[in-house]
C-alpha cells in the first residue's frame, strides 16, 4: 500500500507511517503546495497511491467520477497529528482495512468508528 498525504495533514505523517512500515509521501514531496485537489486525485490514481485526507472533498471527487481509483482514507477527528490518539487509530484501520484499500475504498476514520464503503461510491 502507498499513501500519498494530503496538503491539510502534516508531513510528520511520512515518518510516522514510515516507522510502522507503511510507504507514504507527503503531496509537498511531489508537487504544488497550491494544487487543487482534483490534481492531486489524478495523480493518485496514475500513480497507484492511496489518498490520505482530512478534507471531505475527496470522497466528493469519488461520487463525482464513480471512480474506481484512487481509495481515500479520510479522517474525521479534532486532532490529527500522528503523535495523538489518531496515529494508532489510523494504523490500525490500515492494516485492518487494507485488502479493501487495495481494492479500491472510501475509508472514514472517526473517534468512535470506521467506515468502509467499496469503489464506486454512489
Amino acid at each position: 500500500m502507498k499513501i500519498l498525504i494530503d496538503m491539510n495533514l502534516s508531513p510528520l505523517w511520512v515518518g510516522f507511517f514510515s516507522k510502522h512500515g507503511i510507504d507514504a509521501v507527503h503531496w509537498l514531496q511531489i508537487g504544488q503546495a497550491a494544487a487543487p485537489d482534483r490534481e492531486i486525485f489524478e495523480f493518485a490514481a496514475d500513480n497507484g497511491y492511496s489518498v490520505f485526507t482530512h478534507d471531505p472533498d475527496f470522497g466528493a471527487l469519488l461520487a463525482n467520477r464513480r471512480s474506481l481509483a484512487p481509495s481515500v482514507i479520510q479522517i474525521r477527528m479534532h486532532d490529527v497529528m500522528p503523535s495523538g490518539a489518531c496515529g494508532p487509530a489510523v494504523v490500525r484501520c490500515l492494516r485492518e482495512a487494507g485488502p479493501w484499500i487495495e481494492r479500491g475504498a472510501l475509508v472514514t476514520i472517526d473517534p468512535e468508528r470506521r467506515r468502509i464503503r467499496m469503489l464506486p461510491v454512489r
